[in-house]
Formats: structure tokens, sequence, C-alpha cells
């Protein structure tokens, strides 16, 4: 990228002696118009004429973070969270766009109508940018080409039970139809990819036990539906993405069907990547998600995933409920794991430790889920992009508590852990949102599919 010459209507310049841009970290000068990127310069670059200088020393500018999903509930089980503290919560860690999930909100995104309730309810609360993905349902094969014309960025599917009864999963001939409808006006099915049968034949044994639950979502309910997936995918040569993959034992399959030029991508979220089945209390229901945090041996695998590309992404999975549900039987509390305002120093301080750089953590949480959302203005420091920046002491370290989390109930996986990298402030559109854990008031606009 070569710079572009500041004009007369730069008002903001931000400078830092590391700057994360596509071709690497290095001292720069980001000058910032109407809300965009103009350029980005040399350090001692001069400032123009009117234009504000922020100068952040040796504190880390980087792109603000892109997290493709998120569950935020919102409306119908807004008690469980909602678009201001969700939000919120994820300006405060670094993140600046957020696509919204199509369930656990009341109605659910799967009609035009739903949509557009959704967004009524998201349009004055939002701190940060947000768009939405809407959902395949057995239902709503008719609704597909409808939603996507007003502007959702991929549809949701599940293959087993997703655990609320008004977004049913699809079988293997539902999913074809779905997925040939969406492949035929070119749009992205994003999958939760665990086989129904395999899960109904594992052990069920309820009670406190992590093991236990741990054995009743097996990694081959994964494998098995990521294969039949990337065979159907291939097929029909549609767009697909595997939902917060957690068994290493499908990378192989992964790899292979992307040499093979199956159109396929793969995310993985922090607590696969930070925690480990090793570590978790019986009763401790916080750790609960599905697939389930495995084992650590598995957790090295996926680390290999991210840093050969077979893994393109990592995003939260943020999905949130009441502290009534999360009771200590791992069968019957809810399956979520908490975490938008602490993906970053939690995915920083394990990368770290493994010798990756900053830089590899940009372009697996801000670049690569821009990327696959189409979020063409998201994504990077540089010209012509959205000016919306975090600002991070990589080297300081801080503890978890709860009660700073800005999530509406703050349960967390993650209390108590230190971490490396404190956000100091979140800049959305070149104005700042979060400046030391204090947020501004509510800024950020709805997006829609190429927007």
């Amino acid at each position: 990228m070569s710079d572009v010459d500041v004009n007369g209507d730069v008002d903001l310049v931000l400078r830092s002696t590391r700057v994360i841009t596509p071709e690497g970290t290095r001292a720069a000068t980001v000058a910032v118009a109407a809300g965009k990127i103009a350029s980005v310069g040399a350090h001692d670059a001069e400032v123009p004429r009117g234009a504000r200088l922020e100068d952040f020393g040796d504190d880390v500018l980087l792109p603000g973070l892109v997290d493709t999903h998120v569950h935020v509930n919102d409306p119908g089980r807004t008690e469980w969270e909602g678009f201001w503290t969700a939000t919120r919560a994820a300006a405060a860690g670094g993140i600046t766009t957020l696509l919204d999930m199509p369930l656990n909100s009341l109605p659910p995104t799967t009609t035009v109508a739903h949509l557009a309730a959704k967004q009524d309810v998201a349009r004055s609360k939002a701190h940060i940018d947000v768009g939405f993905w809407g959902g395949a349902i057995p239902s709503n094969v008719k609704d597909l080409r409808p939603l996507y014309d007003a502007g959702v960025f991929g549809f949701k599917c599940f293959l087993s039970p997703s655990g609320v009864e008004e977004f049913p999963e699809l079988d293997q001939e539902q999913l074809a139809r779905s997925m040939g409808e969406i492949a035929g006006f070119g749009g992205l099915l994003i999958v939760h990819a665990e086989d129904p049968h395999h899960l109904a034949s594992a052990p069920q044994r309820p009670g406190p036990a992590y093991a236990d639950f741990l054995a009743s979502r097996p990694r081959d309910a994964e494998n098995t539906a990521i294969e039949s997936l990337i065979a159907r995918a291939g097929r029909l040569n549609a767009r697909v993405h595997v939902l917060h993959l957690s068994s290493s034992d499908a990378l192989p399959l992964i790899a292979a069907a992307k040499r093979e030029g199956v159109r396929i991508s793969v995310e993985s979220c922090p607590h696969f990547l930070t925690l480990t089945a090793e570590e978790v209390p019986d009763g401790a229901t916080e750790f609960k998600c599905c697939p389930p945090i495995r084992e650590a041996a598995n957790q090295d695998l996926l680390w290999q995933g991210l840093a050969d590309g077979t893994i393109d992404c990592i995003v939260s999975d943020h999905s949130p409920c009441t502290t009534d549900l999360k009771t200590p039987d791992f069968a019957s509390a809810w399956g979520g794991i908490s975490s938008l305002q602490l993906g970053l120093p939690a995915i920083w301080t394990e990368a770290r430790r493994r010798g990756h750089t900053l830089d590899d953590v940009v372009r697996w949480m801000s670049a690569a889920p821009a990327a696959l959302a189409g979020l063409g203005a998201k994504g990077a420091i540089e010209a012509g992009r959205d000016a919306d920046f975090a600002v991070l002491a990589p080297d300081e370290t801080f503890t978890v508590d709860p009660a700073e989390l800005h999530h509406r109930n703050q349960v967390t996986a993650y209390a108590g852990k230190t971490l490396h990298g404190v956000v100091r402030s979140t800049w959305l559109r070149g104005e700042r949102i979060v400046e030391n854990g204090t947020l501004a008031a509510p800024s950020g606009r709805l997006l829609e599919r190429n927007n």
C-alpha cells in the first residue's frame, strides 16, 4: 500500500511508534478525514493545519476488531443480553464491528419482518457498528432471498438441536435445499456442525462432572458433520463457513478441502484456544459451551491450524444467559461463554506465549472476519477504510474482575485470570468511544451487506 497524500480535509491525526498495517507493524502517522483513513504516513509527518493530534507513544494502534459471532438476544431475551450492554462490552474490548446471530432473540432473524424488528431495537442502543446474520430453518427457504436482499450478511443453520425451539435444526435434505437456494444467489451459509446421530449415541450422564459433559459431545460429532458439509458444498459449489471449531481432528479434512477448491472457511474461539478441559472444575458451568472446550493437546493442534491457515479467524461466540441458568449440572445448564470484552487480551496472552505476534492476532481477529463478511471498509489501517481503531498497551497486565465487565450478566470463565493487553481507547470512524474504560454515548450504525 502506498501512502496517500494528506489533504486539507484532515481533522484528526493519530501517531504511534507501533501501527499495525497490512504490510506489518511500523512507526506511522494515520490521518483521518470525515471518519475515513486518508493516509498512513511517516511517523514524523507534518500535522495539517487545524487537525488534532493524538500521540499514543509506544502503545499499539491496531484496526478495530471485527467479531462476526455474537448472540445479542435482543429483543425477547434481553435479560440475557441486549444491544446496549453487548456493544458496550465489545467497545471496551477493542471491537468496533459485530455481527449478531439470528437466534436466542425473539423473534429469530428468519424473515424480513423479524430482521426489521431487531434493527428497530438495535438502532439507538449500538455503541459500535452492528450487522445481522439471517437464519436458515426448515420452514423458511422462501424467506432466504428476501432476507439477503434486505441486507443480512449470510445465513446460520444448525445440524443438531440449537437449544431453543423457535430455531430448529436442518436435516440433510433440508440442508441441501437451503444450501442450494443460498448458493443460487451467491450467499454464505455458516454452520453449527455437530452430527445429531453421534450426539444421540454418546453417553449422557447428568451431573457436575466436566468429564461426563465432554464425553457427551464427542469429536466425532464435529468431524462427521464437517466431512458431510464439505462433500455437499463441493457438489453444489456453495460457500460455507464452519462455526466455532473445537475438534482438531477435523483440520486435515478442512485443509484437504481447501486444497481441492471447496469454498470453505473456518473459525475458532478464544475459549477453545486459551482454556482447556483439564482446568475446568466440576460444577463450573461458566465453562460450558457446545461444542465443548477440549484437552490441551487438542488446543495445541488448533493453534497449528491457525498458524498454517487452515483456521481463518477467531471470533467470540459470545453466548450469554442469566446467572440462574448456569446451574452446577453440566447437562441442564445453558451452554455459552461470555467473552466480548476479553477476547483480545485472552488471545494475545496465549499468542505471545506461543511465539505469535500482534500482527497475527489482528489478521485473525480483524482482517479475516471482515473479509469473511465482505466488510470492505473494516479490518485494516489503510487509506479508504473506516477510521476504526483500538489502542493497546500489550505488555500491561490485569486480573479479570467480573464486576468490571460491561455485558449484562457478569458470568465469565476468565474470572481471576491475569491477562496481557490493556485496551486504552477505542475509536469508531474517527471518534473516541472508549477511553480508559469510560464509554461515550452510542454512535454505532446498523450495517447491511455491501454498504
